[in-house]
C-alpha cells in the first residue's frame, strides 16, 4: 500500500473503525487516542497502520504525531474488508447440551470468544458453529445462529437458533425478557444482604472505552436500563459466591453492576478485580490470593441456568450446567482458606 508517494484513494480501503473525538477532547497524539479505543492494538501497530496510510482524521491520512481535537472524525481504512465478516468454518469442538431442528444449547468454555472481532478473528464459537452445521440463520448483526452472546472469559450456556423462525423468536424473547438467565460468580468482599437488586443505566464509560459503567445523578438518563438480582450462595470470608439473575442483558452487565456495588468480580482483570481488594495485608494471605488467581486465571462469572420457550412447540425449556472446574477450584480454596481462619480465630 502507498508505493511510490501515491496516497490510497478512500474509494480503494475498507473501513474498520470510526471514532467521534467527544467535545471536551484534549488534544491527543492520535496513536494515543486509538489505544484507548482499539481493543487488543498496540501503539506499534496502530504506528504502522498511519505510515501506510490508513488512518485518517476528518477524511485526511494523518501521521501518528497527529493531535486529536474536539469532535474529529478518526477512522481507519484498510485496503481489506474487516475480518469478522471473512467467517471461516473451523472444526473445533462443541460441548453441545441440548439439540432439535431449531435449536440448539452450548455450553461454552472460558477462554473462547463468541463471535470473531479484533485481535480474534479465529477459534471462536461461530467458527466451530459454521464448521457443523449449514444454513445457520443470520441475526441481526449478520452473525449465523447468534441469539445472544457471553463474554470470552465468561463459560456457560448459549442457544443457537437453527431456522429464520427459530431466530425470529429466541430474539424476541431475549428482546421482551421473558428469557431465563442465572450466573454463578465470585465476588470480593461480603456482602451486607443475602439478596438484593441492583438498577442502574449502563454504558460506556467516557474515560475508558473498554470498560462499561453505571450512570448516576445528572447523568442517569445516559446509557440503557439495567436490572441484576443476586442472591448468597455462600459467605467464604473475603469473596462471596452469588447467583445473579439478569432481567437485561447489557454487555458486561453483572461485572459493572457489581462492581458498582462494591463488589468487583475476582479476578476481573477489566474492571479491577484481579487486584486484592479485600483481606489483609499478610505476606502469606497475598500468596494465598496469587494461587488462587492462578487456579482460575479469568473473572469468575459462569452461565449456569437458561430458560426459554421453545419456538416451535412453545414448551418452557430449562438447562442447567455445573461450574466449571476452575471455578470449583477457586471456591474450594477460599472455603478452605475462610475455615483455617475461624478455626485460628
Amino acid at each position: 500500500m502507498n508505493t511510490e508517494g501515491l496516497e490510497p484513494t478512500e474509494d480503494d480501503l475498507y473501513e474498520h473503525y470510526r471514532f467521534v473525538a467527544g467535545s471536551g477532547q484534549v488534544p491527543l497524539r492520535v496513536d494515543k487516542f486509538l489505544m484507548n479505543f482499539v481493543e487488543n492494538a498496540t501503539r506499534n501497530k496502530i504506528q504502522q497502520a498511519a505510515k501506510q496510510g490508513s488512518v485518517f482524521v476528518n477524511d485526511i491520512a494523518v501521521k501518528s504525531n497527529h493531535k486529536v481535537k474536539p469532535n474529529d472524525v478518526v477512522r481507519v481504512l484498510f485496503s481489506h474488508p474487516p475480518y469478522e465478516n471473512l467467517l471461516t468454518p473451523e472444526d473445533i469442538p462443541l460441548d453441545i447440551v441440548y439439540e432439535d431442528a431449531y435449536l440448539l444449547v452450548v455450553n461454552k468454555p472460558a477462554g473462547m470468544v463468541v463471535h470473531p472481532g479484533h485481535g480474534n478473528y479465529s477459534g471462536t464459537l461461530i467458527n466451530a458453529l459454521i464448521y457443523h452445521f449449514d444454513n445457520l440463520p443470520n441475526n441481526s448483526s449478520d452473525r449465523p445462529g447468534l441469539v445472544h452472546r457471553i463474554d470470552k472469559d465468561t463459560s456457560g450456556l448459549l442457544v443457537i437458533a437453527k431456522t429464520e423462525e427459530a431466530m425470529t423468536h429466541l430474539a424476541k424473547q431475549f428482546f421482551d425478557k421473558t428469557s431465563e438467565r442465572e450466573y454463578v460468580a465470585i465476588v470480593w468482599g461480603n456482602l451486607s444482604e443475602d439478596e438484593g437488586t441492583i438498577e442502574g443505566n449502563i454504558g460506556r464509560h467516557p474515560k475508558n472505552r473498554l470498560q462499561n459503567t453505571v450512570f448516576e445523578g445528572d447523568e442517569s438518563e445516559k446509557g440503557k436500563p439495567a436490572v441484576t438480582h443476586y442472591k448468597v450462595i455462600e459467605r467464604l470470608g473475603y469473596v462471596t459466591l452469588i447467583s445473579c439473575r439478569l432481567e437485561t442483558g447489557r454487555t458486561h452487565q453483572i461485572r459493572v453492576h457489581m462492581k458498582h456495588i462494591g463488589h468487583t468480580l475476582f479476578n476481573d482483570e477489566r474492571y479491577g478485580g484481579e487486584k486484592i481488594l479485600k483481606g489483609t495485608t499478610f505476606t502469606k494471605y497475598k500468596q494465598f490470593v496469587e494461587n488462587a488467581f492462578k487456579v482460575l486465571p479469568r473473572q469468575a462469572l459462569h452461565a449456569r441456568t437458561l430458560g426459554f420457550e421453545h419456538p416451535e412447540t412453545g414448551e418452557m425449556m430449562k438447562f442447567e450446567t455445573q461450574i466449571p472446574a476452575d471455578m470449583q477450584e477457586c471456591v474450594e480454596k477460599w472455603r478452605k482458606y475462610a475455615k483455617n481462619q475461624l478455626s485460628e480465630g
